[in-house]
């Protein structure tokens, strides 16, 4: 017994050393690029206000380059993440800043297809953290909670804003940033869906019915 708990300990020791390292890898290939960056950057000269005068909304998703399927250079638009592309309280904040102080005047609402956005509930969110707040992993059967406890019944009470369809969280979000009492009407809010496996972005026709400038 003593002897597998010895094991079991140097295996926890090696597990958290490679984590270590590879967080510092991370870190050291960063700052390395960041160098190369800084070593040819000629785009000091650049105004505050985005050139272009749009902002996109659009999903964290490592895959989603707006810069690449936008056409976008530096300084050409505000580009507004978070999990799922969703018109939350924060994300609608930073387009009313984009457009009352930095002159925006065009909005692109995207979300993608294969969105991890869908692959949960809010009831299920919370039921993992409340177990633990450590990764979790998914398979055929669902999620599975691996790590280890304390969690927290904090996630509860969490509004995840979780994905059931596209085209209907789409105009949902579009809809939700027309109506909104700080979003003059004039502004136009195009609704689309980015295809992960073509690149290609998809006109949602509700709503980009529903965010037709009033």
């Amino acid at each position: 017994m003593c002897r597998l708990l010895s094991e079991r300990a140097v295996f926890q020791t090696i597990k958290i050393s490679e984590e270590k390292k590879d967080m510092s890898q991370i870190l050291n290939e960063v700052l390395s690029a960041n160098q190369a960056y800084a070593a040819s950057f000629n785009k000091g000269h650049l105004p505050l206000p985005p050139g272009r005068h749009f902002s996109i909304l659009t999903c964290m998703d490592a895959r989603l380059d707006p810069a690449k399927y936008g056409g976008l250079s530096e300084g050409d638009a505000h580009v507004i993440r978070n999990a799922g592309g969703r018109a939350s309280d924060d994300a609608i904040r930073s387009l009313v800043i984009s457009y009352k102080l930095l002159g925006t005047r065009e909005w692109f609402v995207i979300h993608h297809t294969d969105c991890g956005m869908e692959l949960f509930t809010n009831e299920i969110m919370g039921d993992l953290l409340g177990s633990s707040l450590e990764t979790a992993t998914i398979d055929a059967s669902g999620w599975h909670d691996v790590g280890q406890g304390p969690g927290s019944t904090d996630g509860k009470y969490i509004n995840w804003l979780t994905i059931k369809n596209q085209e209907q969280s789409v105009t949902e979000d579009v809809t939700r940033i027309r109506n909104h009492v700080l979003v003059p009407k004039n502004i136009p809010i195009y609704g689309f869906i980015y295809d992960v496996r073509s690149g290609k972005l998809v006109e949602v026709p509700e709503a980009m019915a529903a965010g037709r400038p009033l």
